[in-house]
């Protein structure tokens, strides 16, 4: 009592210091609340940065495909093989004599037709040859007719001679001489008659020589090379295809065919008549019609193939020789509404969601809903129609873990 009263403080304030155990308790669990409430929203946030990263949820792992143009004829292809566009009907165009260039008409494109003047040789002496035969024409022709005119005369007095020695009118001498300048003078127009002949070939002979410095085009064609310019010597020992002897080199367009190599072990797949489909590599979104014209009928020992040649049954004035084409040998011929490409995708990637068919878009490594329409199918494809792009990539699989905006990534990432 001493001691409290020596604090100077009194009973009442004491027990106000002493701690209340009973609310202790509580305030323990409102601290859990705040720790589990606090990790819980640094979770969120967390998962809010991975998300908007696109770290979180994992990416699934897929295989894609391509939404491409094709052609309806690729399902009943039997056969493949590559060639070339070779022309059936060219030629090196030269002279057959030798001689310098002094006029050149066509460049590489020109079309000609067939006689027209491609080029001209230097041929002053080949006209000088000419003229000179023609002089002699002339000449012969003179020589005939006074040989002609002789026979005349010769002839009516081997004919008054013969009425007056029967009637012993003038000697048999007079009348021997007069038949013998009547035959001297038909032999004289005899002979002039071949010399005129011989004038006349030789100078059938200078024309010909004059014609052939004109280098004219053989058949109709296209110029696909210029191998001399004016001012070279052209010679006809070169002249053969490719050699610099001849002027210019022409095809006709008419008669290009595709030369194609089929393996020995396919060629019974192949027979004349059977419809193709034509592909140029320098025109690879068109699509030619073809026919296969003929099976040479050899094989290749070092390539272990045949020879097939495959004519175009379309005109076109891009398809140019030695052009790199593929043929592909048909089951049947291709029908009007097949020779368009149309837009297609695999089956196996289209999918069936309430009804309605979609496929998922790769876009920014994510799978986007995208609803089409089917059409046809042709084998493992199928014609497919909406607000998606040739070119575009799906996914293939695994359809049953993507949804519209599932993270994806493909092999090549």
């Amino acid at each position: 009592m001493r001691e409290k009263e020596h604090l100077g403080m009194p009973d009442d304030d004491l027990l106000k210091l002493r701690l209340d155990k009973t609310t202790t308790p509580a305030r323990r669990v409102r601290k859990k609340r705040y720790i589990a409430l606090g990790i819980a929203l640094l979770f969120l946030a967390a998962a809010g940065v991975l998300y908007h990263k696109g770290l979180w949820p994992p990416a699934v792992a897929v295989q894609v495909t391509t939404i491409q143009n094709i052609y309806p004829s690729q399902t009943f292809t039997l056969l493949n093989a590559s060639s070339y566009v070779v022309a059936q009907h060219k030629a090196a165009v030269a002279s057959k004599l030798t001689g310098r260039l002094v006029f050149l008409a066509v460049e590489e494109g020109n079309r000609v037709q067939k006689g027209q003047v491609i080029a001209r040789l230097e041929n002053d002496d080949a006209i000088a040859a000419r003229d000179k035969a023609l002089a002699n024409v002339q000449f012969a022709r003179f020589n005939l007719q006074h040989a002609g005119a002789e026979l005349e005369d010769a002839s009516r007095l081997h004919e008054r001679n013969r009425a007056l020695v029967a009637k012993r009118s003038i000697s048999q001498s007079e009348y021997d001489a007069a038949e013998a300048r009547y035959l001297k003078a038909r032999a004289a127009v005899a002979a002039q008659q071949a010399a005129l002949q011989a004038s006349e070939a030789a100078l059938k002979e200078a024309n010909l020589v004059v014609e052939y410095a004109y280098i004219r085009a053989p058949f109709d064609a296209v110029v696909l090379t210029k191998n001399a310019d004016i001012g070279d010597i052209v010679t006809p020992l070169g002249a053969a295809a490719n050699a610099k002897a001849a002027v210019v080199t022409i095809a006709d367009m008419d008669s290009l065919q595709v030369e194609a190599d089929v393996s020995e072990s396919n060629i019974e797949q192949v027979k004349a008549g059977q419809p193709c489909e034509i592909q140029l590599d320098a025109l690879p979104d068109e699509r030619f019609r073809g026919e296969v014209h003929m099976i040479v009928p050899t094989a290749d020992r070092s390539k272990a193939s045949v020879l097939v040649k495959v004519n175009f049954l379309d005109k076109d004035p891009r398809i140019l020789p030695e052009m790199s084409a593929k043929v592909a040998f048909l089951s049947r011929a291709v029908s009007p509404e097949e020779q368009k490409p149309i837009k297609a995708v695999l089956t196996a990637a289209v999918s069936d969601h309430n009804g309605q068919k979609v496929v998922f878009v790769v876009r920014d490594e994510r799978a986007v809903k995208t609803p089409v329409r089917i059409g046809n199918t042709y084998g493992d494809m199928a014609e497919v129609f909406g607000n998606i792009d040739v070119g575009s990539k799906v996914v293939l699989a695994p359809l049953n873990k993507i949804k519209d905006g599932t993270r994806i990534k493909t092999p090549q990432k």
